[in-house]
C-alpha cells in the first residue's frame, strides 16, 4: 500500500517538476533576450549593419578629452583622424585617411617607441593630398631609429594623452615591395594593380595563376566582419591583373563604394575551372579563402560614375596624359603650347610632387586649358599609372598622347612651308579616328642637350635649347584608349593594341618630337632621385650604366661634369624656336604666352 502510494506521488511530482523547470527556463531565456535587446540599443553600443559603405568607426566620447574635438585656433568641432592605411616608402611613410584633410591642416606624424607607447615623437606632416576622390594620403617622415612606423595622425596644439587610443587600434604598416595599391572598375571587370607580383616586364602573363577577393573587412588587420567574394583572372600583365565582378557587384554598381580588392595566388589546376555550378563555386571559393593568403592591400573600388567628368558633347579629340615628379615650373609652356596644337584635355598624374604643382594646375584650369591633376602616390610605377590613366581617358577622349612634359611635339616640313602651326596635331589624329586598321601614332624623338646654357631659359626649352644629337632617340605614342589590349600592357613609349589593329609611323620629315632631355645641370640632376617606370634603375644604383635611360658618362652621384654644357650637341637645330617666335610671341608685348606672370 504505501509503495502504491509513494509510485502515484512519484508519476504525479514528475509533470509538475517538468512544467515547473520549463517555465522557470523560458522566464530567464526572456529575461536575457530583453536584457541583450537593452544592452545593444544603448548609446555605448550601437547597432551596425554590414553594408557596401566604409564604416568610419569613432571611438566613445568618454575615452577623449574636449581639446580632441575643438580647434583651438579656429573655434571649429573636430574629430580624430582614423588611419586606414599605412605603406612604408624608402624615403617616407604614406597613411591613407578615410576623411578629407585640407592641405593648410595643421598636423603632425606621432610615432611611439618599439614597445613602448607611452614613449612618442612628433614631426610635421610632409604634405596633404585628396585621393580618389574618398581618402587624403598624408605624407609623413620615415620614423625614427627604434620608433615604430605604426603612426597616428595628430591636430597640432592637442596633447599625446588624447590619442594614445590610436597607438593601440590598426597597427599594421604594409611594406611597398608587396601590395595591391589601386584598382578601377571597367565594365564588368576590375582592374587591380599590385606591386611584387614579379611578372615579366613587356610581357602578357598565365592569368589562372591569379584570383580577385572583394571584401567590405581590411584583411591586413585581422577584422572579422564583412564577407569575401572572389573571382577568376582574365588577363595578367605586369602589375596588373583584371578580373571579373561577382555578380552581386555588378548588379550594385552603385552601392559598391569603397568595397576592397586584393589578390590571391591560386596553385589550383586550371581544369577545375569547368565547373560552373552554384553550389560548386560557392564551395570552391570558400576552399580557396582558406587555402590561399591573399596579397595585402589598400585598394578600394568606386563606382566612377561619381568623380568622373561628365561630357554632353561627345568625346574630345585629342587629350594628353603624363607622370611627373616635381616639374610644375615645366607645365605652362607644355600646356599653353601643345593647347595650340590642338590638345583639348590633360591629366596630370603627380608622383609626390611637393613644388607647388597644385597652384599652377588651378591656374591653367582657370585659364580654361582644362587641366586635372590626379594624385598618383606608388613610386616607380609609370607604366601602371598610365594604364589607369588609359582607363580614366576612354570615355572622354578620341585620342590620349602619352609623353613627357619635356617633349614637345613639332611640324618641320609645315614650318618650312611658312604654314601656320595651330591645330596641327589634333587634325593629324582625326584623319585616323575612324580608320578600321589605325589605333596609335608612333612619332620619333630628338634629345637636345644644354645648348650652352648654364642656367634656366627664361623663354622656355622651346626658345632656349636648341643642338641636340644627330640620331632621333625612340619614340612617344598618342593612341586611341578604346582599341587597346585588354591587359592594358605598354612599356611608357607604346602601347599593346587589340588583334587586328597596327600603329603608324610618321616620318620624321613630317612631324617630330623635341626632347629636352639634357638640359642645363640644376634642372637635369633631379633625374638622379628617382626614375618613375617600374623597369628602369634608379641612376644612384651601379646597375645598366650604359642604358639609353641615363646620361652617357655620368656615374651614381649628381656631380656636375666639368663639360656639361657643351655635352649632346652635335646639330644646331633651331627650328621649333623659330616656329615659336614666328605664331606664339604677343605683338603688343614681345613676349609668349607662357611668361606671362599667373593670376
Amino acid at each position: 500500500m504505501e509503495s502504491e502510494q509513494r509510485l502515484k506521488r512519484k508519476r504525479t511530482y514528475r509533470p509538475y517538476s517538468r512544467a515547473h523547470f520549463l517555465s522557470l527556463r523560458s522566464f530567464i531565456f526572456c529575461l536575457s533576450f530583453f536584457v541583450f535587446l537593452m544592452f545593444l540599443s544603448s548609446e555605448r553600443f550601437p547597432i551596425r549593419t554590414v553594408s557596401f559603405h566604409p564604416v568610419l568607426t569613432v571611438p566613445s566620447l568618454s575615452i577623449l578629452s574636449k581639446s580632441s574635438f575643438q580647434d583651438s585656433s579656429h573655434g571649429k568641432l573636430r574629430l580624430p583622424l582614423r588611419v586606414e592605411d599605412r605603406v612604408l616608402f624608402p624615403d617616407h611613410l604614406l597613411l591613407l585617411v578615410s576623411d578629407k584633410i585640407h592641405e593648410d591642416d595643421r598636423l603632425d606624424c606621432v610615432y611611439h617607441k618599439v614597445l613602448n607607447d607611452k614613449d612618442v615623437v612628433r614631426q610635421s606632416v610632409l604634405s596633404v593630398d585628396e585621393f580618389d576622390g574618398f581618402r587624403s594620403v598624408v605624407r609623413c617622415p620615415t620614423p625614427p631609429w627604434n620608433y615604430s612606423a605604426a603612426a597616428a595622425l595628430m591636430w597640432r596644439g592637442d596633447g599625446v594623452d588624447d590619442y594614445s587610443w590610436s597607438f593601440r587600434s590598426n597597427q599594421t604598416v604594409h611594406s611597398w615591395d608587396r601590395l595591391v595599391y589601386d584598382a578601377a572598375f571597367d565594365g564588368k571587370t576590375a582592374v587591380v594593380f599590385a606591386k611584387g607580383l614579379n611578372l615579366r616586364p613587356h610581357k602578357e602573363s598565365d592569368p589562372t595563376k591569379f584570383m580577385c577577393q572583394f571584401g567590405l573587412k581590411n584583411w591586413d588587420d585581422g577584422e572579422d566582419e564583412g564577407f569575401a567574394l572572389m573571382t577568376e583572372a582574365i588577363v595578367a600583365a605586369q602589375e596588373v591583373v583584371r578580373c571579373s565582378l561577382p555578380r552581386s557587384v555588378r548588379l550594385n554598381m552603385d552601392s559598391t563604394q569603397g568595397i576592397r580588392v586584393t589578390i590571391v595566388h591560386d596553385p589550383m589546376p586550371s581544369a577545375v575551372r569547368i565547373h560552373n555550378s552554384r553550389s560548386f563555386e560557392h564551395g570552391r571559393n570558400q576552399r580557396r579563402l582558406q587555402e590561399n593568403v591573399a596579397m595585402p592591400s589598400v585598394a578600394k573600388l568606386y563606382n566612377p560614375t561619381s568623380y568622373q567628368t561628365k561630357r554632353n558633347q561627345g568625346k574630345y579629340e585629342l587629350c594628353a596624359c603624363t607622370m611627373l615628379w616635381n616639374q610644375a615650373p615645366a607645365l605652362r609652356e607644355w600646356i599653353m603650347y601643345h593647347a595650340w596644337l590642338g590638345v583639348e584635355r590633360w591629366f596630370i598624374y603627380d608622383n609626390n610632387s611637393n613644388d607647388g604643382i597644385q597652384e599652377i594646375v588651378e591656374e591653367l584650369d582657370f585659364q580654361d586649358y582644362n587641366v586635372s591633376r590626379h594624385t598618383w602616390p606608388w613610386i616607380k610605377t609609370q607604366e601602371a599609372g598610365f594604364s589607369h590613366c588609359a582607363l580614366r581617358a576612354r570615355d572622354e577622349c578620341k585620342w590620349v598622347g602619352f609623353f613627357d612634359v619635356d617633349e614637345f611635339y613639332y611640324f618641320p616640313l609645315l614650318h618650312r612651308r611658312g604654314l601656320q602651326g595651330q591645330n596641327l596635331l589634333r587634325s593629324l589624329v582625326a584623319n585616323y579616328s575612324s580608320s578600321d586598321s589605325v589605333a596609335e601614332i608612333r612619332t620619333a624623338c630628338h634629345s637636345f642637350g644644354p645648348s650652352g646654357l648654364s642656367s634656366p631659359p627664361s623663354q622656355g626649352v622651346t626658345v632656349g635649347y636648341t643642338c641636340r644629337l644627330q640620331n632621333p632617340e625612340r619614340h612617344k605614342s598618342i593612341v586611341r584608349p578604346d582599341l587597346l589590349n585588354e591587359t592594358l600592357l605598354n612599356v611608357v613609349h607604346h602601347f599593346e593594341l587589340k588583334k587586328g589593329f597596327r600603329y603608324l609611323n610618321v616620318p620624321e620629315s613630317s612631324i617630330i618630337i623635341n626632347h629636352y632631355k639634357y638640359q642645363v645641370w640644376k634642372t637635369f640632376r633631379a633625374k638622379f632621385f628617382r626614375r618613375v617606370a617600374t623597369y628602369v634603375v634608379d641612376w644612384q644604383e651601379n646597375q645598366n650604366q650604359g642604358s639609353k635611360d641615363r646620361a652617357p658618362g655620368l656615374g651614381t652621384e649628381a656631380i656636375e661634369p666639368s663639360n656639361w654644357q657643351k655635352q649632346f650637341c652635335e646639330v644646331w637645330d633651331t627650328g621649333l624656336r623659330d616656329f615659336v617666335l614666328a605664331n606664339l610671341v604677343d605683338p603688343a608685348t614681345g613676349s609668349l604666352p607662357w611668361e606671362k606672370p599667373l593670376l
